[in-house]
């Protein structure tokens, strides 16, 4: 009974803290929304560019893609989709913490996979479902903790210049890897890629923002807009190339599991946004976050499509 007391006024004290963070929920929540809708429209349009084409891109965009991708109003379309995902994230992130709405992109997952399972009429397996499951229960569960206990904390410049120097390191290591596997296609590498660079991402758009609205237009503020924009561009390209290589729902199942990740990485131990989170949110963030990553592992392995575009792809080099 002390236990349960003790959590009902932690749960009490952090809604009187900061109430406005649970109006990013409902904006988050939309977001995720029209992402799944413009990643499904982008990849059909991709599709029909390579069907068009005669060649996959599954082996690096070419300029007769990236052409060919602008004249198809699907791609084009799917593209508008995910600019107003990023408005609509963007308000979610001026409302609530980084770790409380990154996470809830899981909902584009779930949306995608009904999407793509009807437009192709290919059914997931019992195994892919599980993996599905795994993702949306450790990021639900995740968020619930993070929105009682995360709170929105002062990004200073020295946070900003720790953030700016890891995301150069992980860029150049992140375009090495499209350097030398390009010609390969490899839908988790380009997954993984673009979930990691989006996280950066995010936390830049979330730093901005804070900086923006405390009238601070210094030069650090504007080298994150550089390196929001980077890391935008960067990830968009490794996006494209997942699509060619991997089916939309796996694509959106590791955004939205690597990219909510790696922001909460950066919130928690970088921003401070879980300091006066309790132990056991602590082991709870670690656990359901493992969760999910073995969620989206299987559904790398397990998903019908995965295979079947590989496949594609070694005939058309043949």
């Amino acid at each position: 009974m002390l236990t349960a007391g003790l959590l009902v006024n932690e749960f009490s004290e952090a809604i009187a803290l900061d109430p406005k963070q649970f109006w990013g929920i409902p904006a988050a929540l939309i977001g995720a929304a029209l992402m799944s809708f413009g990643a499904q429209y982008q990849s059909r349009g991709l599709n029909k560019v390579e069907r068009i084409t005669g060649e996959s891109a599954g082996s690096g965009l070419s300029i007769k893609h990236m052409l060919g991708m602008l004249q198809r109003p699907s791609w084009v379309v799917g593209t508008t989709l995910l600019g107003l995902a990023i408005v609509f994230q963007i308000a979610a992130l001026s409302l609530a913490p980084l770790i409380v709405v990154q996470p809830l992109g899981v909902v584009a997952m779930v949306i995608t996979a009904v999407l793509n399972s009807r437009l192709t009429g290919v059914r997931l397996p019992k195994r892919a479902i599980v993996s599905l499951s795994l993702c949306v229960g450790g990021i639900v569960t995740f968020v619930t903790v993070a929105a009682f206990t995360a709170a929105d904390r002062p990004v200073t410049t020295g946070k900003l210049i720790t953030i700016l120097i890891i995301f150069g390191v992980v860029l150049l290591v992140a375009l090495g890897g499209f350097l030398a596997l390009r010609h390969r296609a490899i839908a988790i590498f380009y997954v993984v890629g673009a979930g990691v660079l989006y996280g950066f991402v995010a936390t830049f758009a979330k730093a901005v923002i804070g900086r923006f609205m405390q009238d601070e237009f210094d030069w650090l503020t504007w080298v994150c807009v550089l390196a929001l924009v980077t890391g935008g561009l960067v990830g968009m390209i490794f996006v494209q190339n997942a699509y060619s290589s991997g089916p939309p729902d796996l694509v959106i199942a590791g955004l939205t599991v690597v990219d909510p990740l790696v922001a909460i990485m950066i919130g928690i131990a970088v921003l401070n946004e879980a300091a006066g989170a309790p132990l056991w949110a602590i082991f709870c963030f670690i656990i359901t976050g493992l969760i999910a990553l073995v969620g989206v592992t299987g559904l790398a392995k397990f998903h019908p499509q995965v295979g079947q575009n590989v496949l594609d792809e070694q005939q058309t080099q043949k």
